[in-house]
């Protein structure tokens, strides 16, 4: 098949595949400018990226000039296009989204939250406002909501499916149905969903459907349904550009289907995440200890959390796995070796070309 272009506003890739970012310092400048230097989108991850000690004392300011140092290496290593991704529970996700449109970035993603309000933060129109959601019905929403407040509607959404990793937009119960909530039921309806306000509005906005996307096989699958491209996290991890341990990129590759588990979050939400020793010692004894200076997530109740969710999420980043939470997507398990992203972007096309 040809393999179409990804536009989101004025912004074109050559491939239609944007890498989803993964919090807490696995989405770095490293991968994001790699993909974009391929011809895909290169997402930053905002979430996590200050100084741990500094942060203590200066939680705001420290997570803004990391996240400005990041996106200032992409630049100086990448001409490709460059995505931010937010998570709408971070207490300071406003500072950070303002620093990242100072900084030039023209496309900004938000998950973890509904973004009613961003329109009215960004009125520039000339940047890219994508917001992720799980539904047909929460994309309804949204889209109500802009046009009534801003007379805006997104620039693309993404879809993200109940086999991502990380945080997910579905409760426990949905989560027990992956085939009555799959992609390839959840596109079709999110594509009716959103014809009205293509049609007000005069323009198409694209869906890119993300969670569980594997292979080349499934970007045919998805673009077939009429999603206009694809977001893919997992596969990214094992590759030499992600910045993670490689204690981190082994438990991957180490993983079998049954070590792939959902758990609940301190946010609040469902994860999916590899079964480990930290996973094993939480059971055990129920709940950790907690000294939080930061109050980096407005949905964590410190008082009532198992375990700090940064504190994990940087353990695995610096290898401490015993110690650490390894978000990963329902499919990790199927990844054997780590690549760079050159070598993983060739085999999808291929993969791609040939279905």
């Amino acid at each position: 098949m040809k393999i179409p272009k990804l536009q989101i506003g004025n912004v074109i890739a050559d491939l239609p595949i944007v890498q989803g970012g993964m919090g807490v310092r696995v989405s770095l400048a490293s991968l994001a400018s790699a993909v974009a230097e391929e011809g895909g989108i290169g997402t930053i991850s905002s979430i996590g990226l200050g100084d741990v000690e500094a942060s203590k004392h200066d939680y705001e300011r420290m997570s803004r000039e990391a996240l400005e140092r990041e996106i200032r290496k992409t630049k100086s290593t990448s001409s490709g296009n460059i995505a931010v991704n937010f998570m709408g529970v971070l207490s300071n996700v406003n500072d950070l989204i303002m620093a990242a449109v100072r900084e030039g970035i023209k496309t900004i993603v938000y998950g973890a939250g509904l973004p009613t309000k961003l329109p009215g933060l960004i009125v520039d129109s000339s940047i890219n406002l994508v917001p992720i959601v799980s539904s047909a019905r929460v994309a309804e929403f949204i889209l109500r909501s802009w046009d009534k407040r801003y007379e805006r509607i997104p620039d693309a959404i993404i879809l993200e499916g109940p086999l991502a990793g990380g945080h997910l937009g579905f409760s426990q119960e949905q989560l027990g149905q992956l085939d009555k909530y799959s992609l390839d039921n959840l596109l079709p309806e999110i594509l009716e969903t959103i014809k009205t306000y293509e049609d007000k509005y005069g323009k198409k906005i694209p869906v890119i459907a993300a969670g569980g996307i594997f292979d080349g096989m499934d970007i045919a699958r998805m673009l077939s349904l009429g999603a206009s491209g694809v977001q893919m996290a997992t596969r990214f991890v094992c590759t030499e550009e992600c910045d993670v341990s490689q204690e981190f990129k082994q438990t991957y590759l180490d993983a079998k289907e049954e070590d792939i588990v959902i758990i609940k979050s301190p946010v609040g939400m469902p994860g999916r995440a590899i079964k480990n020793k930290f996973l094993d010692d939480l059971e055990i004894k129920g709940k950790l200890k907690i000294d939080c200076p930061y109050r980096c997530l407005t949905a964590c109740k410190v008082s009532d959390a198992r375990y700090c969710i940064a504190k994990a999420l940087l353990n695995s980043y610096f290898g401490d796995i015993d110690h650490g939470l390894i978000f990963c997507g329902q499919n990790a398990y199927r990844i054997d070796k780590i690549v760079t992203v050159k070598e993983l972007i060739s085999g999808l096309l291929a993969e791609l070309e040939a279905a």
